[in-house]
């Protein structure tokens, strides 16, 4: 197991957290729709930023035929992401919608390790994976509960 990795990805898990904290209150006072584009448009210019500032360029832009057409709902679905988080945070708190997210994501994540779609190397199902996320649900009913 690779821990630098392991600790980039628990980075990003922390990051989440943040990120729907941070966005429910903009949400707050801006509107979720409102929100998402203000987001979406920050994101958008620290990533340029990043591409002028590292002399990265734009030369892979020519491959934009060769990505396959799924590969674009990425952009779809962050919009639903920071939607439906700055939706849920005030509601239910930050506890309880990132359980609850943490379990969808881990569910959805074996299912597609397990079935090896959208291009991803395809890791053979594991009756102790399944455990996992049974176990996983418990210890996020016993975090939801009031």
């Amino acid at each position: 197991m690779n821990w630098l990795y392991i600790g980039i990805a628990a980075l990003s898990g922390a990051a989440m957290a943040l990120q729907g904290t941070f966005n429910a209150t903009l949400g707050k006072i801006l509107g979720l729709w409102e929100s998402t584009l203000i987001v979406h448009l920050i994101g958008t210019l620290v990533a340029l930023l990043i591409i002028f500032v590292a002399g990265m360029g734009f030369g892979n832009i020519s491959k934009l035929s060769q990505v396959p057409w799924w590969a674009y709902l990425g952009g779809l679905l962050s919009v639903i992401i920071i939607y439906a988080v700055a939706r849920s945070i005030p509601q239910i708190g930050v506890g309880n919608a990132t359980t609850a997210i943490i379990v969808a994501q881990i569910s959805t994540a074996i299912l597609i390790d397990s079935l090896g779609i959208f291009g991803m190397k395809k890791l053979d199902f594991q009756w102790l994976d399944l455990l996992g996320v049974i176990l996983f649900v418990v210890g996020a009913r016993i975090l939801l509960i009031d």
